[in-house]
């Protein structure tokens, strides 16, 4: 199976092109429109605010490219580097029984690409993030919710990479299909818990105190037809400056929640024309949709590793010597995205008709008005660019640009605004 090994060179050497000429654009258009705010936004986005969005832009771009030199080097030496190879062999001189070699060697990759991505992610907290005034962590939180993080990974993957080892070793010709159910319900379990068990150990959640904005809140679930266990503020101050709000948990464990960033940025109305967007995803079943799409997409995944963990050639391809369970579902990780990546603009577009499709529910159920509004000022907080390149944001996107989503949103605000008066001389 040669090809293979042709294949994924040229499809890694394709795709760090892409990436780079990608990146090239997107920082050539925003330079070029440093020095001018977007008339659309003139009366509400100041020239320092809009400079300060390119440059951020710019940073994030640049460190973009140190990151995925790093990540492709990293992934062509464990590949056909054979640095897989060598972590299987050293784990081996352990004599140990082949389910536990196995989960060694998946362990070892990923300390140490964790390891390899730690001075990235702390350079882009301490530094970029620093740079631009979005930085609120400190050392101490970081490395706190690092432990946490890893923590969370044995507990909850270290189990899940047993079983995958075991069904992979014992469950016969079809184990990718046991595997593909159990990762459903570890799905859905997932899903349903994080809310209640998981996000807390991270974040700060509290009830919302504002009697008028809850009032007002309380009412939208009503309109919409959501029931929640609750309104929750989580303390994302603590770690950023940025702001967001979402809706998180299926069943009984359903909650909305606010960053106290955003609450403190925007006005009431403000506040429920982004929430009502955020509901709009969920009333058209855009949760659901992807839920199903991933659990598809899983489906195909799993059976593919399953055909080719049985190709001696393709561990040949992808420089292991020695064909294991451990080995294949490495290979597949490492593998996969590079070829997945080309994809990436479908899934842009489909999310980005997801977000237009919210935005109008919003309009429907909340004011279109005030939505573009809160935007603006997310826009403007969040140091997002307004003047992105248009095929750089056809491909990775998944929200519209600012251009044309607040031309549509005062669009609709312009029809609501127009119909009473339409409606007015018929009421006479």
């Amino acid at each position: 199976m040669r090809w293979i090994t042709e294949l994924f060179i040229l499809a890694m050497a394709g795709g760090v092109c892409l990436r780079l000429w990608l990146s090239v654009r997107q920082v050539r258009a925003v330079t070029a429109h440093r020095n001018e705010v977007p008339e659309a936004f003139a009366d509400r986005i100041s020239l320092t605010d809009h400079q300060k969005a390119a440059d951020y832009t710019v940073a994030n771009a640049l460190l973009g490219r140190t990151s995925l030199a790093v990540d492709s080097l990293v992934t062509l030496a464990l590949t056909v580097g054979g640095g897989l190879t060598a972590i299987d062999a050293l784990w081996a001189r352990a004599g140990w029984p082949a389910l536990w070699t196995g989960a060694a060697v998946i362990l070892t990759v990923a300390c140490l690409t964790a390891l390899i991505d730690l001075p990235l992610s702390a350079w882009r907290t301490f530094k970029l993030e620093a740079r631009f005034g979005f930085n609120r962590m400190t050392p101490r939180l970081f490395f706190a919710d690092l432990a946490r993080s890893a923590a969370l990974a044995v507990l909850i993957g270290g189990p899940v990479v047993l079983g995958a080892l075991l069904l992979m070793d014992r469950a016969g010709r079809f184990w990718w299909l046991w595997a593909w159910c159990g990762w459903v319900g570890l799905t859905v379990l997932m899903t349903w818990a994080w809310p209640a068990f998981i996000a807390p150990l991270f974040h700060r959640f509290s009830s919302l105190e504002d009697p008028a904005l809850r009032g007002r809140i309380e009412s939208l679930l009503q309109r919409c037809g959501f029931t929640s266990q609750g309104i929750f503020v989580i303390d994302g101050s603590r770690r950023s400056s940025h702001g967001n709000a979402y809706f998180t948990g299926i069943g009984r464990n359903k909650r909305i929640v606010f960053f106290d960033t955003l609450l403190s940025s925007l006005t009431h109305p403000e506040v429920e024309a982004v929430l009502a967007r955020e509901l709009g995803h969920f009333r058209l079943r855009h949760v659901r949709k992807r839920l199903l799409v991933t659990m598809g997409g899983s489906f195909a995944a799993l059976a593919l590793l399953g055909w080719l963990a049985a190709q001696p050639g393709f561990y040949a391809a992808l420089g292991v010597t020695v064909p294991s369970s451990h080995a294949a579902l490495l290979l597949f990780v490492l593998a996969a995205p590079v070829f997945l990546f080309f994809a990436t603009p479908l899934g842009s577009l489909w999310s980005r008709a997801h977000e237009f499709a919210a935005d109008a529910f919003a309009a429907r159920h909340a004011s279109a008005g005030e939505l573009a509004i809160a935007l603006v000022k997310l826009y403007r907080d969040n140091a997002a660019t307004l003047t992105p390149d248009v095929l750089y944001s056809r491909f990775y996107y998944s929200h519209p640009p600012a251009l044309e989503r607040i031309r549509r949103l005062r669009e609709l605000a312009a029809t609501d605004s127009a119909e009473p008066a339409a409606a007015a001389p018929a009421a006479g």
